[in-house]
């Protein structure tokens, strides 16, 4: 193949999703336009049925209206045909054939000036001139009239211009099929046509290249459905000559058969002899224009011409094009080409034709499987499913694709999931393996040990196992046989292909896909919203129900006994009878085996001691004691009431032997067993406390997870206690006073270990987990029993407020841990309560609440935003969303830029200039960010919080100067700048009064800050100043696109000695700004909850595989922008 040109470089940011282009072939076909003809015919006759039901006309009226009809129709111009409904094209088409075979001249000047006045320009041929007018002399008039502005506009309206275009296209391939009786092949009327289409197509005014280019690329479309149609009549010909030559007499027959022969293949060759014109004297420059829409319609009709011409187009020759295009810097001319390439891998007999194409491309085709723009990338998918299917890429190529399956966008892992399930699942691409119906090669088996075997890739991650078997599930049917899925695992000689590792992932695989087939999502959405299903989906995840809850009715005690001993098992298999239908239990008779899960259920919890576990049977069986019904509801009811009163036997032991002197195991577990059970279910407590808080009191050694595990127990014990006074009618004193000794005596254990100091060595596993767990503790104590609350009412007894050294003793602990890396975080198992994310929450609840005095905690909070993680400071961020709703935070934000600040100058009395110079920076862009948020309506909304912020910036300035002073430029300045240009020069006048009487030049150093401040305020004022004058009279502010200068004179496309590239380079650099305004927009919208639910391995791995494909993208730009790169180009092409 021939060297490629230079193409732009591709993006490099996601765009939106580009609109799907409406194909060309849609208008050109001939048997669609018979259909709509006929449908017209038809319309037209019901409603002749109709009229005949309506009182008779006068026909000398009738007559008179259809001569009228007839005589408009006749003195319409081609123009205002095409302008029009279209309907009308076919008649007059026909009507101006018959006029150029009486007057070919006439009717080539009506042709040519209707082609003119398509591309916008009244410009009128004479038929006198035809035979003397150069193409070149009509082509620069037509510019100097776009120059001058005197050129109609069509895309004022985008429905009236697609409705235009398309009228324009029927236009040309009814004209087309009109003349290829005749006109055709004179060689002088389209070869005149030709001429100044291809002159039009390279001019500099955009829409003389648009129009032109479209109907330059409709009559190649339409010369080959004549060609074709001459094909045909060429081997019905051939074949009818060999006949009769075979009969071996020479005559007239034979002599009639060679002549029409000869003529027919004759008109062949005109025909593509017009097509090789059009496509070197256009699509070469058009396929590369400045213009994306029409670089979509050369690459979409080159696809076209392809697939419906291969004996031309089916070579190397025109392939390229398709090949360079796949690196277009607009993601709908790559879009385009890959579906185009798509329709052309589709039809096997041009796989042959296609090899040397396919061996220089396709590694840019599995590029764009990763492509930044999403509907690229499910394309690609599609192109690289053909591919696969004529076994055309090696496998080895295909391990970048498959990273695919845990991306972001949705419809990406769909298509990967699909592209999987086909090549690797189902294997329909491997032509030496069976796929006859209910072959073992198509088995459900089968699929799912291949399922099995990808699965087992992402074994160690539950999460990313989710995202594969979510991404399949709608294609593999073999995940909802849930029979076989269930006898492959209760096989009593399990196959020599599953390991106990696919037992765990075939589990996770049932588990997910039960919860699938009843509607469950079982990854994060990316919008967050509750699915909106109809009715017929909902009867489908009934039924979905209805059968998952009959397989496994008497299999399911089975499952739980062979698999209840495995902690990494028991979680998904007990929690998959929460999406059955338990009401079948009674109607199958199957009482039996309810009650025999409900004791394996609370054997099992007894039996583990891991949080999933423990988790997923209290769920199952506070599902089962709610959704059963009558007998089995009260059987259920009273196993909760059994496993309670067991759960405490066990707690009293496990206490009784760590009392004696015994190991601490037991009572961790059945604490952790106990904590787990109260989360949902409240657990009567009331005779253990005391020995809650005597094990606390005494056994000060004990392990600290056994600390923090006690302390959550009377935490939640509390919590019921209090929930079952505010729903009772009537309380109590006794129980008041029982539930305010009880608050107490926790609110003394947790003050307690306020004063322990973090554990920063010994067993990671467990570092700084009592820590805290205290920090979460203590504030949903404070948060419960907030003063507040209880204010002047009958429990006001109830109110707690704690001390202010309590509150900084609370600070100094939670500013520990949120200093504390990711890697030490707290306990794996509960990593989500024990991290720096829950820490913020309990900070920032105790604050949003008023909980404790703001004053202090808040400050302190925002004072450390540039210290924090992304997810922590998105907290801080909306906690000061919260507080701003309240009222004024002027006061709370001084104070946090003071402390800010006060750090940094604590470091600079120290001597560490390094130290000083980050804190300092801190301290600047802590400002910046907070005076951030006073952008827009706000600055205007809160103008008085502004003015109070810097008033009292300016005061803490001055209160020990020249020392403090460099706090106006690092701080205040960022604040000045939002308030409006007449408070500036106010505040510039109240600073320079400030030092009326006082001697700034003996320290010139130290007063520097106050004169940098001085001068940026003056830019500043005079800035605003200018802006105000320069807009003078202007009452709206304009948005989006710069306004054109005024001194053009009508619609001037272009000036002197310019070309459509320089033209319409402002156009692209509009656009690009556009999409990536859009983007960052998109990105600032993402919600909070992905970044808090996200697991820390989740996240590195995403973070991994961002910098992966980062690089992956910068790699394949500088290698398009060597090798594969075609230039855009303009006019001058």
């Amino acid at each position: 193949m021939e060297d490629e040109p230079v193409v732009p470089e591709p993006a490099t940011r996601r765009s939106k999703r580009a609109r799907a282009q409406v194909r060309t072939a849609d208008f050109t076909r001939t048997d669609k336009i018979e259909d709509e003809l006929e449908e017209e015919r038809e319309e037209s006759s019901d409603d002749l049925q109709e009229n005949r039901r309506k009182p008779k006309r006068n026909k000398a009226t009738e007559g008179a209206s259809t001569s009228a009809a007839a005589a408009r129709k006749a003195d319409s111009s081609l123009i205002e045909v095409v302008k029009g409904d279209g309907k009308e094209i076919p008649d007059v088409v026909k009507r101006w054939v018959e006029h150029y075979d009486k007057n070919q001249k006439s009717a080539t000047a009506d042709l040519l000036s209707m082609l003119f006045e398509a591309c916008g320009a009244k410009y009128c041929l004479q038929e006198e001139d035809i035979d003397m007018t150069d193409v070149d002399d009509v082509v620069v008039a037509l510019v100097n009239m776009a120059r001058r502005g005197e050129i109609e506009d069509y895309q004022s309206s985008k429905r009236a211009f697609k409705n235009f275009k398309d009228n324009l296209i029927y236009f040309w391939d009814n004209l087309v099929s009109e003349c290829q009786s005749g006109p055709l092949f004179d060689q002088s009327l389209f070869d005149r046509c030709l001429d100044y289409i291809i002159a039009l197509s390279c001019t500099p005014p955009r829409c003389y290249r648009q129009i032109a280019s479209l109907m330059g690329l409709q009559l190649v479309t339409s010369f080959i459905n004549v060609a074709k149609v001459l094909g045909a009549q060429r081997e019905t010909t051939q074949r009818q000559l060999n006949a009769e030559k075979k009969k071996k007499i020479e005559g007239p027959r034979v002599e009639s058969l060679t002549k029409r022969l000869s003529m027919t293949h004759e008109k062949i060759t005109t025909m593509e002899e017009m097509m090789r014109k059009i496509f070197t004297g256009l699509f070469v420059h058009r396929y590369r224009d400045i213009d994306p829409d029409i670089r979509m319609s050369c690459i979409e009709s080159l696809g076209v011409w392809v697939l419906s011409y291969p004996s031309l187009f089916l070579q190397d020759l025109y392939l390229k094009y398709l090949g360079w295009t796949l690196n277009d810097k607009s993601a709908g001319v790559r879009k385009t080409s890959v579906l185009a390439l798509q329709t052309l891998y589709e039809v096997d007999d041009n796989v042959p034709s296609l090899n040397l194409f396919t061996e220089r491309f396709y590694k840019r085709m599995l590029e764009l499987a990763d492509d930044i723009d999403i509907s690229v990338s499910v394309c690609a998918i599609g192109l690289v499913k053909q591919l696969l299917r004529h076994q055309l890429v090696p496998d080895d190529q295909l391990s970048s694709l498959y990273d695919l399956l845990i991306d972001d966008p949705p419809d990406v892992r769909r298509a990967i999931g699909a592209l999987v399930y086909d090549h690797l699942i189902a294997q329909k691409f491997n032509n030496s393996q069976s796929r006859s119906t209910g072959s073992d090669s198509d088995s459900s088996e089968v699929h799912i040990i291949r399922m099995l075997q990808i699965l087992k890739e992402f074994s160690t991650d539950p999460i990313l196992s989710l995202y594969v078997i979510d991404d399949v599930w709608d294609y593999m049917g073999g995940m909802k046989d849930w029979k076989c899925i269930i006898q492959m695992l209760l096989a009593d000689n399990p196959s020599a292909e599953l390991d106990d590792v696919d037992a765990t992932n075939l589990i996770r695989l049932l588990f997910a896909s039960t919860r699938k087939a009843v509607g469950e999502r079982i990854v994060p959405a990316t919008d967050n919203r509750n699915p909106h299903y109809t009715k017929a989906q909902k009867e489908i995840f009934e039924n979905n129900k209805r059968d998952v809850t009959v397989s496994m009715m008497k299999t399911y005690p089975q499952l739980l006994r062979k698999f209840m001993p495995y902690k990494d098992k028991v979680s998904p298999l007990v929690e998959i009878i929460v999406h059955m239908n338990l009401e079948l239990y009674s109607l199958k008779r199957q009482e039996q085996n309810f009650k025999a899960i409900l004791k394996l259920m609370r054997e099992a919890f007894f039996k583990h001691g891991e949080k999933d576990a423990l988790r997923s049977c209290v769920k199952a069986i506070k599902f089962c004691a709610t959704d059963s019904q009558g007998e089995l509801q009260d059987f259920a009811q009273n196993q909760i009431k059994e496993l309670e009163e067991e759960l405490i036997g066990k707690l009293k032991s496990a206490i009784k032997d760590v009392v004696n002197g015994g190991d601490e195991y037991l009572l961790l577990v059945n604490l952790k067993r106990l904590y787990e059970f109260q989360l949902s279910h409240r657990v009567p407590l009331e005779s253990m406390y005391q020995d809650l808080v005597h094990v606390l009191k005494s056994f000060r050694t004990i392990d600290d997870e056994v600390i923090a595990f006690l302390l959550l127990n009377m935490f939640f014990h509390v919590s019921w206690c209090l929930q079952s006074v505010l729903s009772s009618e009537t309380v109590s004193e006794a129980l008041l006073s029982s539930l305010v000794e009880k608050r107490d005596a926790l609110l003394e254990q947790l003050e307690y270990f306020l004063d322990k100091p973090l554990k920063l060595h010994g067993d990671v596993s467990y570092k700084n987990q009592l820590a805290y767990r205290v920090c979460g503790i203590l504030a949903d104590t404070w948060c419960l029993f907030k003063r507040i609350r209880f204010a002047s009412t009958n429990l006001e007894m109830l109110g707690y407020s704690p001390d202010e050294s309590i509150v900084k003793k609370y600070w100094k602990m939670c500013e520990q841990l949120l200093n504390v890396s990711e890697e030490d975080e707290g306990n794996r198992e509960y990593v989500e309560e024990t991290n720096a994310d829950a820490v913020m929450f309990a900070l920032a609840k105790l604050v949003a609440t008023d909980s404790v005095p703001k004053e202090h905690l808040a400050p302190e909070i925002i004072s450390h935003l540039e210290k924090y993680g992304t997810s922590v400071s998105e907290t801080v961020k909306h906690l000061v969303t919260s507080l701003k709703k309240k009222g004024d935070i002027s006061s709370i934000l001084v104070e946090t830029l003071k402390m800010a600040y006060q750090r940094y100058l604590v470091a600079l009395s120290g001597n560490d200039k390094s130290l000083s110079s980050k804190l300092f920076q801190e301290c600047k862009s802590l400002a910046a960010r907070l005076s951030g948020s006073y952008v827009g309506v706000a600055r205007t909304k809160y103008k008085a919080e502004i003015m109070n912020i810097v008033k009292e910036g300016i005061s803490y300035a001055f209160s020990h100067a020249p020392k403090q002073l460099s706090f106006l430029d690092g701080v205040v300045l960022h604040f000045v700048s939002k308030l409006p240009a007449p408070d500036i020069l106010d505040i510039m006048r109240g600073v320079e009064r400030r030092t009326e009487n006082v001697k700034t030049d003996e320290d010139p150093s130290g007063w520097r800050p106050y004169y940098a401040f001085l001068d940026t305020i003056r830019e500043k004022y005079l800035k605003n100043e200018a802006v105000k004058d320069g807009k003078e009279g202007t009452s709206v502010r304009r948005r989006g696109r710069p306004r054109k200068k005024q001194d053009l004179q009508g619609k001037r496309l272009f000036d002197e000695q310019s070309s459509s590239e320089e033209d319409d380079s402002i156009s692209g650099s509009d656009q690009d700004a556009t999409v990536e305004e859009k983007q960052e927009d998109d990105e600032e919208n993402v919600p909070l909850i992905h970044s808090l639910k996200a697991s820390s391995k989740l996240r590195s791995l995403k973070v991994s595989k961002e910098d992966k494909r980062d690089q992956t993208r910068t790699v394949d730009a500088g290698r398009a922008t060597e090798e594969l790169t075609p230039k855009t180009s303009g006019a001058s092409s």
